[in-house]
Order: structure tokens, then C-alpha cells, then sequence
């Protein structure tokens, strides 16, 4: 009875397999369509749950679905305790192998007492094609079931949750990348973007920042509650950005600065290389692209490119002349059209004006060595937030260095030379050169004693300089007045050949007058 009931069974599951075909391949598409509409009526009153998909892929030149990646981080620690088939992924980015749920393999999870489920799933393509990338013709996706009178909470709350977790999941677990903008050209193509990167592994921290110990918790403190101020930027009107404006001598640590603030914060950093970008929509389309937690850094801006117009009417009077024939000349001449045109005003729209708002949480960072070469526009209050001078080494600087380099606290050497450093200007980066044992043999003492000397040598020398330019400077004013005198003389001997002359005249006009009456 039992082979019976099996086989009634089989067959009549070969009828129905075999009446599908014949209606997909056989009925119009029309009523196919028609057909299912009805059927998926009927279905849905017996079956009481609601399924919502999250594809891998949009249909924006093929983009990674944001909410895709997060649902696949807030999943992947629910997967690895429930899950009983895993797969493994190396993820760029994470510190660590990442485990989600495989393919066809559900998991459940609970929210504020509802219960819903959540499966893995890809389609696989119904035709074979040649594809130097095969993975990419499969589709993947993400569902979520839930029972239907639990709609509205899943929709207005749940999935709002799923996607908060699953960002902070991503961000614990990324590892920090620097990035550098590439030219347009290598923007669009497959698997291209505006920004190459690299893991950045900066040691750089505050602790081993060798600056005014003052100065250092000024900046700390600035930078931590910036990064706490979402709320507080939303309530004041503006947008959730810091303008920080490094300046000081080469060599004062303003690259180990930046490297610093990122640890702190966790941020990324994007190097952006102005003189990449051909105009102001490219620099504008960078910006946009930019992630949130991040540090947008522009070094040496006052050599970047020229943000004074001057760079517009060069192209100008390039473009009149005639074409070169040499080939070398000719390929010179296109690179130097093909020169940036960012102009000041469309880098303080960018960083100030309304595109700065679209995304938050980011800053800032000018660096340079000539403060007083850059236009005011560009560095007040408002854009470069806080100026921060980073000079010349002083003795809280050393005492860093010191504990770093040498992993002592004090010495008998140290009054010597904060005494030196106070008449002395040097670098930290000369100070911390001086301090780095040279071998296995240099000890505390001989670290120390080379830079003492290397002190006193930099003021033997800073005193050479002064009077070397004191002395050219009493030359030049010598100079001066040599010159001076000069042409006093020469002003002087001119006015009395004048007077000689107009004595002669006016003698000779009287005799020719007393001739006259005579006759």
C-alpha cells in the first residue's frame, strides 16, 4: 500500500513537472503573467510571512550594496554561534578571517520578542559564457522572513537596527587604510576607482609626539570631542567637520601630527594630491567619494598648485602659440595643458560651502612651511579651525625623545641642554637624529654628548649667520648711502652748471644790450 501511495505520487508529480513545461514553453507570456499574479494572490493567504530581499549588487555601475556589507557584518558573529555550515572570507580590510553563513543555510534572530529568520542565497547563471571574473555572474542575496503582522516594526525599526550594528561591527573590525587619488583617467573601468589605497600602519601616537606637553592635551582634547559631537554639530547648524591648519619649519613633525590624530581617532587617511586633479568638479567628485571617519590631509599647500588666477592666463597665452613639431616638445607641452585648474574658490566650496555638509565626521588638515604665503580666505576661522604652530624642538619635546629613544627620565647632562635648546633653534627631527644610537656601542652618555655638541655647533653656527648678515646687511646699507651721496653730487654739480649757465646768458644778453644803445 505503501509502494502504491509513493508511486501515485511520483506519477502524478511527473504530470505536474511535465504541464509546467509545456505552460512555459507554450503560453503566451501574457497570460503567464497574468496566471502567476492570481496564483501568488492565492498563496499569500496561506502563507502568512513576509519576505524582503537585499541584493549584493545595485544597479549603480554595478556598486556593492552598502546594506548588503552590513548585513553581512552584523550576521557573521550570529552565524559562526548557530550556523552549521560556514564560510570563510579574507576580507581586505578586516584584521581577520571573516565567517558568515553559507549559501541555502538559515539562521534566526530576535528583536524586542519577534522572531525572524534570515538566509543566505545566490542564483546561479543559466547559461555558460566565457568571464574573466566567473564569480560575478552569480547573484547573491540576502533574505529576510518575518511573520506578516510584525511588518511595521521590522520595517520602521528593525532593519534601522541591522544596519547601526552592522557599521559599528565593520568599523571595530576594519583596519585603517591610507588612501591617494588617482588621475581621472584610471576613474571608470572595471574595478577602478578615484582612490587607490594601502593599510596604514603609522606608529605615530601622541605619547610619542615630542611637542609642548600643554599644547599636546589642547589638541587631544579639541580632536576628542569633535569626534563626540555629531549630536552637538546637528543642534549649532553646521556641518560635522574640523579644520586643523599645521605650520612650522620642515623637519617640526607635522606628517607625524596627522598620523597621530588618526590613531586616536581611528580614522582613515586620504592624502588628496591637488595636482592631479584637472578642475574643480574632479576635486569636488573626489570629495564626494570620501568615506566618514576619516582625515582629508593636503601638504605643502602653499606649493600645491597655484590658487591665484595666474594659472588660467598662462593657459591662456599657451594656448596662441604655434604647434611645436618636435615630438618631445610637443608631449611637454601637453602635460603642462593638461596642469590642474583648481582655483581657490572652487577648493573653499569644497571644504566650506554646501558641498562640505554631504557626509559627516571628517577633517580637515592643511600643512605648510609658509603660513604668510597663504590667502586669508583660505585659512580663517570657519575652514582651518585651529592654527597649531609646530616649531622648533623645546626641552618638553627632548624629555619625550629622551624617554623614547634612550628610556630614561632624567640625566646630569639635561640642564646643559635645556639650556642649549633655549638659545638654539633646532628641529625635533635633528634633536631625535642625534639622540638614535648610531650602533651597539652608543650608550645614554654618548647619545646625549652628540647632541650637545650637535647644539652647540648649530649655535656657533646660527651665530655665524647673524653676523654674517649683520655685516651684509651694514654693507648693503653702505651701499646705500654711497649711492646716495653719489647721486647728491651728481644733483648738486648739475644745479650749479645750470646757474653758470644762466649767468652767462644773462651777461651776454647785457652787453649785447649796452652795444645796441651805444650805436
Amino acid at each position: 500500500m505503501v509502494g502504491e501511495m509513493w508511486s501515485h505520487l511520483g506519477s502524478t508529480m511527473g504530470t505536474l513537472m511535465l504541464v509546467y513545461t509545456l505552460f512555459k514553453q507554450f503560453f503566451p507570456h501574457h497570460l503567464q503573467d497574468s496566471f502567476e499574479k492570481y496564483f501568488n494572490r492565492i498563496v499569500r493567504f496561506a502563507y502568512p510571512y513576509v519576505e524582503i530581499t537585499f541584493d549584493e549588487f545595485t544597479g549603480e555601475r554595478m556598486k556593492r550594496s552598502e546594506a548588503y556589507s552590513r548585513i553581512k557584518s552584523y550576521l557573521s558573529d550570529k552565524s559562526t554561534a548557530s550556523a552549521k555550515r560556514l564560510k570563510a572570507d579574507v576580507v581586505k580590510d578586516s584584521q581577520s578571517a571573516v565567517l558568515s553563513m553559507d549559501y541555502n543555510e538559515e539562521i534566526t534572530d530576535e528583536f524586542q520578542g519577534v522572531k525572524v529568520w534570515w538566509s543566505a542565497n545566490r542564483i546561479l547563471p543559466t547559461t555558460q559564457r566565457i568571464s574573466w571574473y566567473p564569480n560575478d555572474d552569480e547573484k547573491k542575496y540576502y533574505r529576510l522572513t518575518v511573520h506578516k503582522r510584525h511588518r511595521e516594526l521590522i520595517t520602521q525599526s528593525y532593519i534601522s537596527h541591522v544596519m547601526m550594528e552592522g557599521k559599528e561591527i565593520a568599523t571595530k573590525k576594519r583596519q585603517r587604510k591610507l588612501y591617494s587619488n588617482n588621475p581621472s583617467q584610471n576613474w571608470y573601468g572595471y574595478r577602478r576607482s578615484k582612490w587607490s589605497n594601502v593599510l596604514f600602519e603609522h606608529p605615530a601616537t601622541f605619547d610619542t609626539l615630542a611637542m609642548d606637553a600643554k599644547l599636546k592635551e589642547e589638541i587631544k582634547n579639541d580632536l576628542i570631542k569633535f569626534s563626540k559631537g555629531k549630536d552637538y554639530y546637528a543642534r549649532i547648524g553646521k556641518a560635522w567637520k574640523r579644520g586643523y591648519l599645521l605650520y612650522g619649519p620642515p623637519g617640526t613633525g607635522k606628517s607625524s601630527m596627522i598620523a597621530a590624530m588618526a590613531n586616536l581617532l581611528d580614522y582613515d587617511v586620504y592624502d588628496l594630491e591637488l595636482t592631479a586633479v584637472k578642475e574643480n568638479t574632479e576635486l569636488r567628485r573626489l570629495l564626494l567619494d570620501t568615506s566618514s571617519k576619516s582625515i582629508i590631509v593636503i601638504e605643502d599647500i602653499d606649493c600645491s598648485i597655484d590658487l591665484t588666477g595666474q594659472r588660467e592666463k598662462k593657459t591662456e597665452k599657451d594656448g596662441n602659440e604655434d604647434e611645436p613639431s618636435d615630438p618631445v616638445t610637443k608631449r611637454v607641452k601637453e602635460e603642462e595643458k593638461m596642469e590642474s585648474k583648481v582655483t581657490l574658490s572652487g577648493l573653499l566650496n569644497c571644504i566650506d560651502g554646501l558641498w562640505s555638509s554631504c557626509g559627516g565626521e571628517r577633517i580637515i588638515v592643511f600643512t605648510t612651511n609658509y603660513v604668510e604665503k597663504l590667502d586669508p580666505a583660505l585659512i580663517r576661522r570657519g575652514r582651518m579651525d585651529k592654527h597649531i604652530e609646530l616649531s622648533y624642538c623645546c626641552f618638553d619635546a627632548f624629555k619625550v625623545f629622551a624617554k623614547n629613544y634612550l628610556e630614561i627620565d632624567s640625566h646630569s647632562l639635561f640642564g646643559e641642554i635645556e639650556s642649549l635648546l633655549g638659545e638654539t633653534n633646532m628641529t625635533p627631527a635633528d634633536v631625535a637624529e642625534n639622540l638614535m644610537p648610531k650602533s651597539d656601542f652608543d650608550d645614554v652618555e654618548t647619545c646625549l654628548k652628540r647632541l650637545v655638541e650637535a647644539l652647540k655647533d648649530a649655535k656657533e653656527e646660527a651665530k655665524k649667520k647673524a653676523e654674517d648678515e649683520a655685516r651684509l646687511k651694514a654693507e648693503k646699507e653702505e651701499e646705500k648711502q654711497k649711492q646716495k651721496s653719489v647721486k647728491e653730487e651728481k644733483e648738486q654739480s648739475g644745479k650749479d652748471d645750470k646757474e653758470v649757465k644762466e649767468n652767462g646768458v644773462a651777461l651776454e644778453a647785457a652787453e649785447v644790450k649796452e652795444n645796441g644803445v651805444a650805436h
